[in-house]
């Protein structure tokens, strides 16, 4: 469907529900944010060609929302790194590291200092010098800890409160946009992260009170809220969006109570303005009662993730609040069925009357690609099952029309919508026998090692000889322009299959060599063939489809384009088994066979929506063993399947947690099971708090696991000590996700706390993460830092 397929109201016909959308995604369609941003940084243009690509966004989006047929569209859902980022920012929350002065309004310098750190070398840009008095310090400072947005492939700045923590008005970012949409003929609902929500989602860092509790900034920090509503409510706001995505987990009392708070000073803060409290990726469930009676006129609940609310709860919102339902999935890319979605509109307007209800996107359309309209490649059949942000907004709009029609079952675009989901479900590719009939034969012997962990560390240790405190990476190595340009000139067809390949071997050469002349103990290739670790494997398996421009934003201006699944899993051929044999040719050295797993493959790909998650990832699984058996039979002594994903999904309530962890571990010990007890199996998780799931973690049984910890100064190895971890694991020493190159003495220290809490004789050292993001000075400087704290360590 798309967006011109909601038919205009007739004069005839009853007025469509009111609609409205959450929030829009910022990259653009063909990532101008990402590209514009990484020029300002590189210093190849200034903040104001950044920010004139901002507007241009922003004002196509706002357009294309509005031509949809969206009745309220949102401002200030666009930021140039991270909306939390943003909301520190607003209310002047500036960790001290980072040298502003608390005078003015945060500078784009600090704004960016928070979000990738600072080297501490005095560098001037285009657009900024250090003349002494900028603020922004010349020092060294640690990028903000960043970590998973609920349970999505987004990623917030984390912000840092403490005992000397306070608050005030320092950027003018709503109130600007909010004008400049106004002046292109929107009147716009600027959203805010609520102040509940900012404060429960940050941490306590720093200042003399380490067990502070950060609540206590509230009445502070609503006198701000505060502010920001009466000066929008000036410019000509009507409405405001307050999300507290944080209803949907498990809230105590104390935490509900502090919403009635908040909540009674927003109200009397606002005036006539009207408020709209948003929940979703899930149910509200015991919270119900607390987000419903809120002094707000709006309340919004996902209706897909979170339709018992709409079940149970509806009786007890008050008659004067009215409810948006979010019919319209805005987290996956499949077409809306119209006439389930109807049902739901159809029972919750019999319940509240049709003035009282509002359609919307199920969340912020930030987790969506942009349109499918610059898809030309896909094939038709699979498109047509297929929905973007663009077109998500259509179908809101539609729905609106569709659920006052008294023909609705005669329309075009239920006609059409009822058709190509028919279409899809009689696809002989959705269901394949010979996959179905091997995930029904597994056994709970295909997800047993041959022996116990200590007899495995012993044969291993052995066989592989590696010193104390082993250095390895993680498995990427710098993806350079020139390396982009040879995969967009092969794909292109200006190199051949055989040019391509040379200069793919030349790269991992080199890159052999460098990590030998380094000292790296365990090496890997590179990865220059791949060009994302989901979608390279995606690629080589059935059952998978790919776009052209479904970019989605992970972080800042990290972009990933998830692949599709949408039929049957399996693996027609090897996937690594090559290019491992050929860098193995090049050294003595273990050489890492880089895989990664199914679970991680399952949450970073769109995932089809007629066959439950765990069969897919069990699907998946095989696909994955059948790759591990392959390399070991091709010598490989250490396997890598990357699980960094594990946490991702894992359900927002307790209560659903333990199904989770369980289908995830066995289908990871599916894919890892398979080999002999000398072959070491690695796996990667990343942006995790593992305590909740430590051991589920244990349960995967990796010889090895590494984790990143720099940005959360080992923090994070907090879980593994207070368990008592019985395998090895390799704590990330250097934060691959800033420019700066950590000193060898701080690595040491943080070496130093993992040391003093865990066996020294299974500690390994490594980085947060892949390197591909970085360029290869930094790269080499830092592990060379990184193999010199080894030598000591063993020393």
């Amino acid at each position: 469907m798309t967006t011109n397929e909601s038919a205009t109201t007739t004069a005839s016909s009853p007025a469509p529900l009111f609609s409205h959308s959450l929030g829009f995604p910022r990259v653009g369609a063909r990532r101008e944010l990402k590209k514009a941003v990484e020029s300002f940084w590189k210093g190849a243009s200034d903040e104001t060609a950044l920010q004139t690509t901002a507007r241009e966004l922003r004002a196509t989006h706002w357009k294309l929302q509005s031509d949809a047929g969206i009745d309220l569209i949102p401002s200030n859902d666009f930021s140039l790194y991270d909306q939390v980022l943003d909301m520190s920012c607003l209310v002047g929350n500036v960790p001290e590291r980072f040298g502003w002065d608390g005078k003015g309004d945060v500078n784009l310098e600090t704004y960016f200092a928070m979000a990738r750190g600072r080297s501490g070398e005095k560098k001037e840009s285009a657009s900024h010098t250090h003349d002494g008095e900028c603020g922004c310090g010349s020092h060294g400072a640690t990028a903000c800890e960043m970590t998973k947005w609920f349970d999505t492939n987004y990623h917030y700045l984390v912000p840092e409160f403490n005992d000397g923590t306070t608050f005030r008005l320092a950027s003018q970012k709503p109130f600007a946009e909010f004008q400049e949409a106004l002046a292109l003929g929107h009147r716009t609902k600027p959203v805010l992260l609520g102040p509940v929500s900012y404060l429960y989602l940050g941490k306590v860092h720093g200042g003399t009170n380490p067990s502070f509790d950060r609540f206590k900034l509230l009445p502070k920090l609503l006198e701000v809220y505060g502010e920001v509503l009466q000066k929008l409510a000036a410019q000509g706001a009507k409405w405001v969006q307050l999300d507290e995505p944080i209803f949907a987990l498990d809230l105590d009392t104390t935490i509900k109570q502090y919403f009635t708070t908040a909540y009674d000073v927003l109200r009397e803060k606002a005036g006539a303005l009207k408020l709209i409290t948003a929940c979703y990726f899930g149910a509200a469930g015991a919270n119900f009662l607390s987000l419903a009676r809120l002094p707000v006129e709006a309340i919004h609940l996902d209706a897909t993730r979170g339709a018992s609310d709409l079940e149970h709860g509806l009786e007890v919102v008050p008659t004067r609040t009215i409810v948006s339902l979010g019919v319209v999935d805005g987290r996956n890319v499949w077409k809306n069925d119209f006439a389930s979605s109807l049902k739901v509109i159809d029972q919750v307007v019999q319940k509240l009357g049709r003035d009282r209800v509002w359609l919307a996107p199920s969340c912020s359309l930030l987790h969506s690609p942009v349109s499918l309209q610059h898809e030309t490649k896909l094939e038709p059949a699979i498109k047509s099952w297929m929905s973007f942000a663009a077109e998500k907004l259509g179908e809101v709009s539609t729905l609106a029309r569709l659920a006052v029609s008294a023909a609705r079952e005669t329309d075009a675009a239920w006609i059409g919508n009822q058709s190509a989901l028919a279409s899809k479900a009689t696809d002989p590719r959705l269901q394949v026998p010979a996959v179905r009939e091997r995930v029904a034969a597994l056994t709970p012997g295909d997800e047993q090692r041959d022996s116990a962990f200590a007899k495995r560390q012993e044969v291993q240790r052995n066989r592989l000889k590696l010193p104390a405190f082993p250095t390895t990476t993680i498995g990427s190595f710098p993806q350079t322009d020139e390396v982009r340009s040879w995969r967009a000139r092969w794909r292109k067809g200006s190199l051949t299959d055989a040019e391509y390949e040379a200069l793919l071997g030349e790269e991992t050469a080199r890159c052999v060599r460098v990590q030998e002349e380094l000292d790296i103990d365990v090496l890997v290739h590179g990865e220059f063939e791949r060009n994302d670790m989901v979608e390279y494997f995606g690629e080589q398996l059935d059952g998978f489809t790919f776009t052209q421009n479904g970019w989605v934003q992970s972080y800042g201006s990290r972009c990933v384009k998830p692949p599709v699944i949408f039929g049957d899993v399996s693996r027609p051929h090897p996937m690594t088994v090559r290019w491992f044999q050929y860098a193995q040719s090049l050294t003595s050295r273990p050489m890492k066979g880089m895989l990664t797993g199914p679970i991680t493959i399952l949450n970073w790909s769109f995932v089809r929506n007629d066959l439950s998650r765990p069969d897919v990832c069990r699907q998946i699984a095989l696909a994955i063993r059948d790759e591990v058996r392959d390399l070991e039979a091709a010598g490989c002594r250490v396997i890598q399947i990357d699980e960094a994903a594990l946490r991702e999904c894992l359900p927002l309530r307790e209560k659903d947690r333990a199904f989770y962890l369980q289908w995830t571990v066995a289908s990871f010990r599916v894919a890892a099971s398979v080999v002999r007890d000398d072959t070491q199996i690695h796996t990667h998780m990343c942006y995790s708090n593992f305590n909740d799931i430590i051991e589920a973690i244990a349960a995967m049984d990796a010889d090895v696991i590494t984790i990143e910890t720099s940005r959360s100064s080992m923090e994070l190895l907090d879980a593994f000590v207070r368990f008592q971890y019985p395998n090895e694991i390799g704590p990330g020493v250097y934060d691959i996700h800033s420019p700066r190159v950590p000193p060898a003495a701080e690595m040491r220290e943080l070496m130093d706390r993992a040391s003093a809490v865990l066996p020294k004789d299974n500690l390994w050292v490594n980085p947060d993460c892949g390197l591909k993001t970085r360029g290869w000075p930094e790269v080499k400087a830092a592990l060379a830092n990184m193999v010199n704290v080894a030598h000591a360590l063993r020393g």
